[in-house]
């Protein structure tokens, strides 16, 4: 058993294995059984239309048994009916028969809520629930329509098509019932009938067409996001919740454990794996696919950097795959499976296909669906050891708890040597610390005195200024009310009719 452990597999993963399982050249996901989007919805809708015509090949013979049914009872209960009484019969069959079909009809074929019309005023009761999208629209929701109709201004077909995207994602409002397969599979449609008819607008001119289909889901899905994103109707919650606690389970899985070619001493590789750790977890914040992918798309880069700096050569797929589960073990990014799941309903599906966001995103899933099946010897450990670790009694890096069954004396003396290791890196550690501390204390004083200098400084270059230029107060002298007295009196000076105005008015006294 030691020299098989000795000969550390790692982890690999053939590139085979992310392409879609019909050999069409795209990339696979899980979430589709291994399928390209554009394989899994044909797959998808085939079994629907079978499934359909099932239901009405079963609906038509249950019906004919009940009217068979029918038909028997009555000939039982009027044996010589009159012919007037047949007649009646006959009609009421036929309306039963009619409305019996019409009540089939409605059954199997799929519901669609009318929409209001134009002129009609919606009634809203205090007790009828409001959507998302009646509420006061958000700030970044705001913004997002004024950028996309920036965008599309240029555009000649700008107009009509922004008006199709708002009817679009004001309709979704009387589908919030639907599940969430459904909605995926409605803003899907739209994303592939409004990507046909820019084709032939743009007379073939992918870039412009993925430009445009770019704005078009990010303004959509910043309208949708509360609608769509882990809806009610999933059981994403319940996944997010169930990785999250695999992921704390397996917080003790180490680097050699997993055959990680990253050497967290070096600087440059310890900054890329906090980078990449940074940008998983900041997918949760993100509202538009695309910008989620892009969080994907950093991170798996920010691991490609520090591979080539700790082996000094171009990473390999080898040895990207281990290390992106060893990023996503030390992230356990929040509502992992529900971007995830957001993420493949309503992405783009050209972007997860081809491309480098769909080869990372591919590859994501595969380490979330290796995380969630991850056992000991995936880890090059045996099974007794994987449970110790796995239920707390031990730990690579700390002996096991009394009454448990010891591992063997190899595995023993590599937990030692490792957390002999680990000591010593921590001690250099504080001594490092201790070292930058008293550095910084030492600059702060030195700050410190050099405040109390400028202050100092300041004070007495304020000094020399007041005594060698004092402030002196003059009061007006009688000369100068003269002079101000004389000027004032020559402000009507330059009127020439001035000796025929009348002579001032004096003041009287007059006895009381």
């Amino acid at each position: 058993m030691m020299t098989q452990r000795s000969e550390r597999r790692g982890i690999h993963l053939d590139q085979s294995e992310l392409l879609c399982k019909k050999g069409c050249g795209f990339y696979g996901n899980t979430a589709w059984q291994g399928l390209c989007s554009k394989c899994w919805r044909e797959d998808n809708q085939r079994d629907k239309q079978k499934q359909i015509q099932d239901d009405w090949a079963l609906a038509e013979r249950l019906q004919r048994e009940e009217e068979e049914a029918y038909a028997s009872r009555h000939q039982k209960a009027q044996p010589q009916p009159a012919i007037t009484t047949v007649g009646k019969c006959e009609e009421r069959k036929t309306k039963e028969k009619s409305s019996k079909v019409n009540t089939v009809t409605k059954f199997f074929t799929p519901s669609t809520k009318t929409l209001p019309k134009k002129d009609a005023v919606p009634v809203e009761t205090e007790n009828s629930p409001s959507s998302s999208l009646s509420r006061q629209p958000t700030v970044e929701t705001d913004r997002a329509t004024r950028e996309f109709i920036d965008f599309l201004k240029p555009l000649k077909p700008g107009r009509e098509i922004f008006k199709q995207c708002r009817a679009f994602t004001e309709s979704m409002v009387y589908k919030r019932d639907l599940g969430a397969d459904e909605l995926s599979e409605c803003v899907q449609d739209f994303y592939q009938n409004l990507s046909d008819r820019l084709q032939t607008q743009f007379k073939g001119s992918s870039d412009r067409v993925e430009s445009v289909m770019d704005e078009v889901e990010k303004y959509m899905m910043m309208r949708l996001y509360e609608e769509v994103f882990c809806p009610e109707t999933t059981d994403d919650e319940n996944k997010d919740l169930a990785i999250q606690k695999r992921i704390r389970a397996l917080h003790w899985v180490t680097i050699e454990m997993l055959c990680v070619p990253v050497d967290e001493e070096i600087p440059e590789v310890s900054d890329s794996v906090v980078k990449a750790i940074t940008d998983v977890i900041e997918m949760d914040s993100k509202r538009v696919p695309k910008d989620k992918l892009a969080c994907i798309t950093r991170c798996s880069k920010h691991i490609f950097n520090a591979i080539k700096a700790t082996k000094r050569e171009a990473a390999s797929a080898d040895d990207f795959l281990p290390t992106l589960i060893y990023i996503v073990l030390k992230a356990n990014p929040p509502r992992l499976q529900s971007n995830i799941q957001y993420i493949t309903r309503f992405c783009n599906p050209s972007r997860l296909m081809t491309g480098e966001d769909g080869y990372y995103f591919t590859n994501l899933c595969c380490a979330v669906a290796f995380i969630e099946k991850l056992d000991g010897q995936s880890l090059n450990l045996s099974s007794e050891e994987f449970e110790l670790f796995m239920s707390g009694q031990a730990s690579p890096q700390r002996p096991q708890a009394s009454g448990a069954s010891p591992p063997s004396s190899s595995s023993s003396a590599s937990s030692a040597s490792t957390t002999l290791n680990q000591v010593h890196k921590r001690l250099d550690l504080l001594t490092g610390l201790g070292v930058r501390q008293e550095r910084v204390i030492e600059e702060a004083h030195q700050l410190e005195s050099d405040l109390i200098d400028w202050s100092d400084g300041v004070e007495h270059t304020v000094q020399d200024v007041l005594e060698r230029f004092p402030l002196e107060t003059q009061t007006p002298s009688a000369t100068t009310v003269t002079e101000t007295s004389t000027a004032s009196s020559a402000i009507d000076s330059d009127n020439v009719e001035s000796d025929l105005l009348p002579p001032p008015l004096q003041p009287q006294v007059f006895a009381g």
